[in-house]
């Protein structure tokens, strides 16, 4: 016999994620009780993941799972918080138990990592699709936000962009049968790296409150560098210049494009406005490069580029290079991914 909603319910997500003394009241009833701590800020986010949208049909349930908070502890990350509660809204096809016990697994193996718990949410049946709203706190006053940087502040990312989007086409290739001959070859270690990339998303929690002492405005990258980097700047009242050859590149994308996986410019579009990489891409005012140069020197940051006044009709970020003959393909590029915006 099919699991009906609350033995689903009671099953699988009852008890996941960690069990934290501030939730009063969790999973099973009509809301939950919780109990911030005094003194600091609540901060709330959330994202729907769909299927055939922002994963592949019949990707992996775990991997699904895990994409699913993850993409969610990346906001509260960019924000310098700390998630402390979740709720899960979770649209299925069918009661399939095998899938259902996979994703929650890759769910509740994230949520433990962070001492996350899930208090509450809703199944329903229908096209797949998985809500999660994440609830965390930062001290009061000290959030990060977009806005917030000033002409003069570098520009820095936390880690090698592209490599997601690259991860992706290698799950769904193109239709043409070239491209998918193409993406069959590489160096397997490179390939599983990448595709772990996408699947896996690693949030940036604890780089996230390093930089409440040390940045002025932060954004992770969920739609692309350059569009992610555009939006910070005109939050900030500023524009942006990225310099390509500082944005660092992985040495897994570097293999497979000296394999002829991926073309040079294809790798470019991936790094620039690719998304799904879920880094952080912050400022740093001159008066704190001291603080920044400790995070380059363990290589968990590098420094791409810088704010600058905005001019009255110049967009509000520009990829520059040395390369003259890339210029123009640069500046055609689209900035980032917008679900109405074609």
């Amino acid at each position: 016999m099919p699991l009906g909603e609350f033995e689903l319910i009671d099953r699988f997500f009852r008890e996941a994620g960690c069990r934290r003394g501030d939730v009063v009241l969790g999973v099973g009833d009509d809301g939950a009780i919780l109990r911030p701590p005094e003194g600091f800020d609540l901060i709330a986010v959330s994202d729907t993941l769909v299927e055939g949208v922002h994963f592949p049909a019949g990707a992996p349930a775990r991997s699904v799972g895990h994409r699913a908070l993850a993409v969610n502890l990346s906001d509260i990350a960019a924000m310098g918080a700390v998630p402390a509660w979740s709720l899960l809204a979770l649209t299925l096809p069918r009661a399939d138990e095998a899938w259902i016990k996979e994703f929650a697994k890759g769910f509740s193996l994230l949520a433990l990592e962070h001492e996350v718990s899930l208090v509450g949410g809703d199944t329903t049946r229908g096209p797949l699709m998985i809500g999660v709203q994440v609830i965390g706190f930062v001290p009061h006053g000290v959030a990060l936000r977009r806005a917030g940087g000033r002409p003069g502040d570098v520009l820095c990312i936390s880690g090698t962009p592209g490599d997601a989007a690259a991860g992706l086409a290698l799950l769904a290739p193109d239709a043409a049968a070239g491209a998918i001959s193409r993406r069959a070859r590489g160096d397997e270690t490179s390939r599983v790296a990448l595709r772990a990339r996408f699947e896996y998303p690693t949030p940036r929690l604890e780089l996230g409150r390093q930089l409440l002492d040390i940045a002025t405005a932060c954004i992770d990258v969920s739609d692309g560098l350059a569009g992610d980097i555009g939006k910070l700047a005109a939050a900030s009242g500023c524009a942006a210049i990225i310099d390509l050859e500082r944005v660092p590149r992985s040495s897994a994308l570097a293999a497979l494009v000296r394999d002829g996986v991926f073309e040079e410019r294809e790798a470019l579009r991936f790094m620039l406005a690719g998304g799904d990489d879920y880094e952080l891409v912050f400022t740093v005012p001159p008066e704190n490069r001291e603080a920044l140069a400790e995070l380059e020197a363990r290589g968990d940051v590098w420094v791409i580029g810088t704010l600058v006044e905005a001019e009255p009709g110049t967009p509000h970020v520009t990829v520059r290079t040395e390369q003259p003959e890339l210029q123009r393909y640069l500046d055609a590029l689209p900035s980032s991914f917008d679900h109405f915006g074609g």
